[in-house]
């Protein structure tokens, strides 16, 4: 009963369904005369049994009930398909748009939401971004719904059916979850199930995984986008999207509006306009010339060789839980590091890789031992920018990546009113 839970929960009574609620760590809730809280041991009076995204219900071991649900042939849902079912039994013809890929995802949805909302459209946006999706408001025949997707919702889909489908990356993530890669690609591919010759299909990028997908969505008669962005936008047309990974992003949300109907005017206007997303290369300030740049939602190295190349030259702060394979694949671009100042478990571990690499470093262990040293090794070798990915997840320091992202950032405030007073 975490963040998606609760509201699942909330909508589902607020919609007059009968709900049964439980948490491993025993939920509380209000009370509600059609809520019962209780462990689930029997499904079989159960339409459907909702997981929140976490809970697996295959790899690397399903949970207890999601054992149970099968062996009494209750079909497991994640939220988005319910938020499908509601509209449609609603008589509203709302339009789905589907956003995944490895990495950004939420980018890529704030973005097209933006750009939507400008040019006047009734639009709605969260799933794994933001609001769970069945939280969302009811739009009707003229609005459009964008739905964040995850690989663990996708697994979970069995009417759903988007008009557009955007699937941006594909690196290895989540392989615990999944088995390996091959289970990881399957599960990103449910986000073209239900697709027609009436539908698109963007794909960010020419590469292995997007040809062989391709070659599929063209046997099942599907339009087909590949994207090829590879320069990167300049300030004056996306001053909050920098880096090439941001004009790939902007190139779906491009393909996308238009396939929605919207001018290429009104696109153009509204990148220009977007504001940004918090943790995701987000500007913090400027102290003493130096830049210092939160993108903690880099949770992973592809992300981080993202906002790496992003920079000529950085001083850079990672570290955390690594993934698997760490930071091996960042050496393309570990030119674009002056000086890295690595914290969390897994210091030692990246340290390892850039003693290969020959990249100067050192082993802060906190976020607020790293930013006066930042700040130093910032002004020894006149680089202008500290950049916060840390290429790894958040959980040995923080709650969460939005949590590692505000703490760098209230730190960075606070080092510079110092400097100022």
């Amino acid at each position: 009963m975490g963040r998606n839970g609760t509201a699942v929960v909330r909508a589902l009574l607020d919609m007059g369904a009968t709900v049964q609620a439980w948490d491993d760590t025993a939920p509380t809730l209000p009370e509600h005369p059609n809520l019962t809280l209780a462990p689930l041991t029997d499904l079989r009076a159960m339409d459907g049994l909702v997981l929140s995204p976490g809970i697996p219900h295959k790899l690397p071991s399903p949970h207890p009930v999601a054992v149970l649900a099968r062996s009494q042939h209750v079909p497991i849902f994640s939220d988005a398909e319910l938020l499908w079912q509601v509209a449609r039994k609603a008589g509203s013809q709302a339009r789905f748009v589907s956003v995944t890929g490895t990495n950004g995802k939420s980018t890529t949805t704030a973005l097209l939401t933006h750009i939507l909302t400008h040019a006047s459209i009734p639009t709605a946006a969260g799933g794994n971004l933001g609001t769970a999706s069945l939280a969302l408001p009811p739009l009707g025949d003229d609005g459009v719904y964008i739905i964040e997707m995850s690989s663990y919702m996708l697994e979970r889909l069995e009417n759903f059916h988007a008009c557009c489908s955007i699937m941006l990356n594909l690196t290895p993530d989540h392989l615990e979850r999944h088995g390996d890669m091959e289970g990881y690609a399957q599960a990103k591919a449910h986000v073209f199930d239900h697709m027609t010759k009436d539908d698109l299909a963007i794909l960010g990028e020419d590469a292995p995984w997007s040809r062989h997908l391709h070659t599929s969505l063209e046997a099942r008669h599907i339009p087909t986008l590949i994207l090829n962005a590879t320069e990167a936008l300049s300030p004056d047309d996306a001053p909050m999207l920098p880096g090439r990974h941001n004009a790939q992003n902007s190139a779906a949300c491009r393909a996308a509006a238009r396939f929605l109907g919207v001018d290429d005017a009104v696109i153009t206007d509204a990148i220009r306009s977007f504001p940004g997303l918090a943790h995701r290369l987000q500007y913090v300030a400027t102290v003493d010339g130096v830049a210092w740049i939160n993108d903690s939602k880099a949770t992973n190295a592809e992300a981080s060789a993202h906002a790496l190349a992003a920079y000529d030259r950085v001083i850079w702060i990672a570290g955390g839980t690594a993934k698997q394979g760490g930071i091996d694949s960042l050496a393309p671009v570990f030119s674009h590091i002056g000086y890295a100042l690595l914290i969390g478990r897994d210091a030692p571990l990246l340290s390892e890789t850039l003693k290969r690499h020959r990249i100067p470093h050192a082993i802060v262990h906190t976020l607020e031992n790293a930013i006066p040293e930042a700040m130093k090794h910032a002004r020894q070798l006149k680089i202008p920018t500290v950049l916060l990915s840390p290429s790894c997840a958040s959980f040995d320091q923080f709650r969460s990546f939005e949590e590692r992202g505000e703490r760098f950032a209230q730190l960075v405030h606070a080092y510079q009113d110092g400097q100022k007073g």
